[in-house]
């Protein structure tokens, strides 16, 4: 869409405001309504943004040990851009127009980022088609009950364990409905919606897209599913682990490489073993490789690692298979259209942003540097398949292991790692400081 066309777009819209966002390094999603004329005129002369977007965590605490802003710099405006290809209308708030922005300047800005890597893609003769799917919990409750309770004791959606149910969702089915239609109207189609294993859990799987595109839909789909769940006096979660007890929530990532023009599917090679070309060998080999030192990008909570642990449906081991769930990277490989890499350590509480250019940016490596994929299938149990290593077990490890780390630059910039490596250790240190229930049951009478 060029600006003109948008101009037209919204004058025939008549809207009086204009909403725009993006998300921040945790991939919240921030951002502002603004007038119908502060939209047209920044389009000649830019807009600006408080940069302590950059300078915050999750709950707007301020980092003490950000380079990127901070005291020190007086958190300025930065200049953000309004990208008018990413026109949508949000159905649930009255048709109002919305756009996606990024920060050109902000090494940090992780659609700029994945921008990046997405070039690199195109410049090497790819076309890069991705798409992310989410399992997340819902629960009849408000953000106000869920402070008033201290987030304990929460209702459910629905009770007990009804993965894959027909019945259940029909209990429920005007939010089910809504999600599928609303989120469709909202340019973000879906493939499948069902319920999980797990008292109000469902899963959703989003139409695949161009890389960037898919992760713009992908970061839109959980504030998305989060507004209109409020809209039915839901409140949704995507914690990667929200009870022990339970499974965890994923955030798969389905991924292959195209010709230019989209019409040949680059992994798909019928003349060899399991169908899988030596570019795609290669790609796996390089998102193996590479994973170790850039593990904070697929689990950046403190909470990510508790899924990330044996026979919870998620991987433990740096290991690859054919159609094996227990496993780090899954290859799906029943026709070419449909040959692709399942990446399964992405959790649902990752900044889509940083998932997808980790993803694609460690397998690009691995084209690149022709490494070839020296590791055999897993067969059976991939969590007893140790050979070949496995997965930092806490933020702390796997932060450490990515600030150390010469691939992440490599990959990424030194300028973003530094910021990004700086952010974790901070998400590690709060949770450092706390004193958790389990150690107050544990340590209070006995010790």
């Amino acid at each position: 869409m060029n600006q003109q066309s948008v101009i037209d777009l919204i004058a025939q819209l008549d809207s009086p405001k204009i909403k725009f966002a993006f998300t921040d390094i945790d991939g919240v999603l921030r951002g502002k309504i603004i007038s119908r004329q502060k939209f047209l005129d920044g389009l000649t002369d830019g807009y600006g943004f408080c940069d302590v977007v950059w300078g915050w965590d999750s709950a707007d605490a301020p980092y003490d040990n950000g380079r990127t802003t901070g005291w020190q710099s007086g958190y300025p405006d930065a200049s953000v851009r309004i990208d008018l290809a990413t026109f949508r209308q949000i159905p649930w708030e009255d048709g109002i127009p919305f756009f996606l922005a990024e920060f050109d300047s902000v090494a940090a800005c992780p659609r700029s980022l994945l921008k990046r890597v997405a070039e690199q893609s195109r410049a090497m003769g790819f076309h890069a088609e991705y798409a992310q799917e989410f399992e997340w919990f819902n629960f009849r409750e408000t953000p106000h009950s869920l402070q008033e309770k201290g987030f304990r004791q929460l209702e459910p959606l629905t009770p007990g364990m009804f993965g894959y149910s027909i019945l259940r969702p029909s209990l429920e089915s005007g939010f089910n409905h809504a999600l599928f239609d609303l989120l469709t109207q909202f340019d973000i189609p879906l493939e499948g919606l069902h319920t999980e294993t797990g008292p109000g859990v469902y899963e959703a799987a989003i139409a695949h897209d161009e890389v960037v595109r898919a992760a713009d839909k992908a970061a839109l789909f959980k504030t998305g599913v989060k507004e209109i769940a409020y809209r039915h006096e839901l409140v949704a979660t995507f914690m990667a682990k929200w009870n022990a007890s339970l499974p965890g929530c994923s955030g798969h990532i389905h991924q292959s490489l195209w010709d230019a023009d989209q019409t040949r599917n680059l992994f798909f090679d019928a003349d060899q073993p399991n169908r899988m070309s030596a570019l795609m060998q290669q790609f796996i080999a390089g998102q193996l490789y590479c994973l170790p030192h850039i593990t904070p990008m697929f689990a950046p909570t403190i909470n990510s690692y508790k899924r990330l642990v044996e026979g919870a449906w998620a991987p433990t081991t740096l290991t690859w298979s054919v159609d094996n769930r227990t496993t780090a990277l899954r290859v799906l490989n029943r026709t070419e259209k449909l040959t692709r890499v399942e990446h399964r350590v992405s959790g649902a509480d990752t900044n889509p942003y940083l998932a997808l250019a980790a993803a694609l940016a460690s397998g690009l490596y691995g084209i690149r540097h022709q490494l070839p994929l020296e590791t055999t299938a897993s067969v059976g149990n991939g969590y007893a398949d140790r050979q070949y290593g496995i997965l930092p077990t806490n933020l702390a490890e796997a932060t450490r292991a990515m600030a150390a780390s010469p691939i992440a630059a490599e990959l990424f910039g030194s300028e973003f790692v530094d910021h990004f490596v700086r952010t974790r250790d901070w998400e590690w240190r709060q949770y450092a400081q706390q004193v958790s229930d389990w150690e107050l049951k544990r340590y209070f009478e006995i010790i």
